[in-house]
């Protein structure tokens, strides 16, 4: 088995024991994303659209540091602490992804790291 971690500084340092993402031969496990800005490590500021759109430019960043793009993702999950929330991550999921679309789970979750409103993780098959 071949496993090679994969990291980029145009994504979030990991704020924990984890690493961005594994990849292990042409499956990538991306860790999950909340909407922190890389270079200041804050929450990006603005609506749940901006967290999204956030944590879509981070999933893109890491994909990208193991050589695929958002093109590649097999699952995505999401977790919403509202999921009232939920047709907004649709409508924005329309600008990152065409179909056919990955598979995907909506998770509605008490809270998240640092107090945001939207975490995603993803598998991605290159």
């Amino acid at each position: 088995m071949s496993r090679e971690i994969i990291s980029t500084d145009k994504a979030p340092q990991a704020i924990g024991t984890y690493s961005q993402a594994v990849k292990v031969n042409s499956t990538v496990y991306m860790s999950g994303q909340i909407p922190l800005v890389p270079e200041t490590m804050e929450l990006v500021e603005g609506d749940i659209g901006a967290q999204i759109r956030r944590v879509f430019d981070n999933l893109d960043a890491v994909a990208a540091a193991a050589g695929g793009s958002l093109a590649d993702v097999a699952k995505l999950n999401v977790f919403l602490t509202d999921l009232g929330n939920f047709p907004v991550v649709n409508e924005i999921m329309a600008e990152y992804f065409v179909q056919p679309y990955p598979a995907r789970a909506a998770i509605g979750v008490a809270a998240l790291p640092k107090g945001a409103a939207v975490e995603m993780d993803a598998v991605l098959e290159l």
